[in-house]
């Protein structure tokens, strides 16, 4: 079955004549020229990589029948957030990896990248069209012509990466500037794209043994078949915030049993207003952030719960929280019913913090807090002018077609969650107002809440609103800097998402604009993070949530 358009599909392809015009037989009399002059033996030098670990193993050995030609410099290979040591190593890129990140050229430091020839042939071949894929294709083609125009630049000896501004790029890129012999064995047809490129990279591997030659692409087929033919294959890992979506940052550390017997005596406490701060330092300090929450809980001790609020040095102060799970604090008649929904409704009643982060499976009550506290400050408060909401149009089957009617009429289906949430909001307000009391509650809501398409927020500004950006999870990194960067005066951003249910393409727990916004503003004095680990809907969706 044909796979859907995505930045693996390959379309431009070589017919066999332009193969063998390509790839003649080199004569046995005749030296083969390299593209670069051969590799000199340096000391090992140790920085990041951007692939992972197993693209520092030794190279396999090659099984190909027939011994293959190249004419380029072997680049190196960076593992992320790991060090190398070692020579450094030659990377072949896959056109999906130009495609995925048009600035991956310059992601490898000291290592060298090498282009095969059908690499350029199909980035000229997506270059068309208004489509993110399409947009990457030509970014990409335009730092390949920057990198060749530049003053001195020579492609037969390399061109260095860190001529166009990327200083950390100090590798070279190299292209296929002659003619290989790109046979490989029978099974794999000698005119797909995929098997050039394998072809290339055998030919690499040959010509600088023992120097590691590692293809990085997004194709998982393409790294099985380079895998099964003893070539080092690895996956393109530089767009990854986190490699284990366990490790990403919660927002909350729970305080040792023997916090208090080790910090006690040099704890300082003062009251001011209605929260009571403490003064601490000790070997908890260095774990803590700003505005990261922390809990002491002990069987027959009195808990603790508070949020950090400065560091300095090896001293933390820690303020206490207002109690939200108290009827007498109800945001619109809703109350936290357990204690990471009391941290996520002081995050989003706080003035000064601009951006909040909510990440929790179904049912954990991210949309209703942050509804019920957005109608709570501008209704009440009157601190925002009004509520805008929007969220990512990924629907999680087939696409049903067009929607009629204006913007918010399209966004309409989309917001179902809003409604539901609405309507028990209403409901608990106007308490026994009868039908005409709630369906003037209903239409005072609505006058206050705006629903927009993220289609248009290019060149925005939002001044003193209050942004919900629901399904944050599906976002790319790049949609995700793009709708924060709108936030003008006063504004404050709400994001919200379940990292288990990501419905785009190509987006991981790793890689979704979620997890890179909460990795990338923890520690902010003006931003905050909750993970809301128990859900509260249903015992069903619960029980759901936890076997399915």
């Amino acid at each position: 079955m044909p796979l859907p358009p995505a930045p693996t599909q390959r379309a431009s392809r070589l017919s066999r004549k332009a193969i063998d015009a390509l790839a003649p037989a080199a004569e046995p009399s005749e030296p083969v020229a390299e593209l670069a002059p051969p590799v000199k033996t340096a000391a090992p030098r140790r920085r990041k990589a951007d692939v992972t670990p197993a693209a520092v193993q030794a190279p396999a050995p090659v099984t190909v029948q027939t011994p293959a030609v190249v004419n380029d410099k072997p680049a190196p290979v960076r593992t992320r957030k790991a060090k190398s040591s070692g020579p450094t190593k030659l990377f072949v890129l896959d056109t999906n990896v130009l495609m995925h990140d048009p600035m991956s050229l310059f992601r490898f430091e000291e290592h060298d990248v090498f282009l095969p020839m059908i690499v350029l042939e199909e980035l000229d071949g997506h270059k068309k069209g208004m489509t993110e894929v399409a947009r990457n294709a030509r970014q990409a083609s335009r730092s390949l012509d920057s990198l060749a125009a530049a003053q001195g630049a020579d492609m037969g000896q390399g061109l260095p990466l860190n001529t166009t501004g990327f200083t950390e790029a100090t590798g070279k890129l190299f292209f296929q500037t002659q003619p290989l012999d790109l046979r490989l064995p029978m099974a794999l047809p000698q005119g797909k794209a995929d098997n050039q490129i394998l072809g290339v990279v055998s030919a690499l591997v040959q010509m600088h043994t023992p120097r590691e030659v590692v293809l990085v692409s997004k194709d998982i087929n393409m790294r099985v078949k380079a895998r099964a033919l003893g070539l080092q294959a690895e996956d393109y890992q530089n767009d990854k915030t986190l490699e284990d979506g366990d490790l990403l940052y919660s927002g909350a550390l729970a305080l040792p049993t023997d916090f208090w017997s080790k910090h006690g005596k040099s704890v300082e406490s003062w009251q001011q207003g209605s929260h009571t701060f403490y003064r601490i330092s000790g070997p908890v300090v260095p774990q803590l952030m700003i505005n990261q929450f922390v809990y002491f809980e002990a069987p027959g001790e009195p808990g603790l719960y508070a949020r950090v609020t400065e560091i300095r040095g090896k001293t933390a102060v820690l303020r206490t929280l207002k109690d939200f799970t108290h009827q007498k604090n109800a945001l619109w008649g809703v109350t936290a019913r357990n204690r990471e929904q009391n941290f996520a409704m002081n995050l989003l009643t706080d003035p000064d913090v601009d951006f909040v982060t909510l990440a929790g499976t179904a049912g954990t009550g991210k949309t209703l807090m942050a509804l019920a506290a957005g109608l709570t400050q501008v209704l009440d408060d009157r601190r925002y002018t009004e509520i805008i909401m929007t969220r990512a149009t990924v629907s999680v089957g087939e696409d049903i077609g067009f929607l009629p009617g204006t913007e918010e009429e399209k966004m309409g289906p989309w917001m179902g969650a809003l409604d539901d949430n609405l309507e028990f909001l209403a409901k608990g307000d106007g308490g026994n107002a009868g039908e005409w009391g709630r369906a003037a509650t209903n239409e005072l809501i609505k006058s206050r809440i705006k629903i927009k398409s993220m289609n248009f927020m290019r060149g925005r500004t939002f001044m003193n609103k209050y942004v919900i950006i629901d399904e944050a999870q599906n976002l790319t990194p790049k949609q995700m800097k793009t709708l924060i960067t709108r936030a003008g005066p006063g504004t404050k951003i709400i994001c919200m998402g379940n990292l288990a249910q990501i419905d785009t393409p190509y987006l991981t727990e790793g890689s979704s604009g979620l997890t890179y916004a909460v990795d990338r503003f923890k520690g902010w004095a003006h931003g905050g993070h909750i993970t809301l680990a128990r859900g509260e809907r249903s015992r069903l969706a619960d029980f759901a949530s936890e076997v399915l």
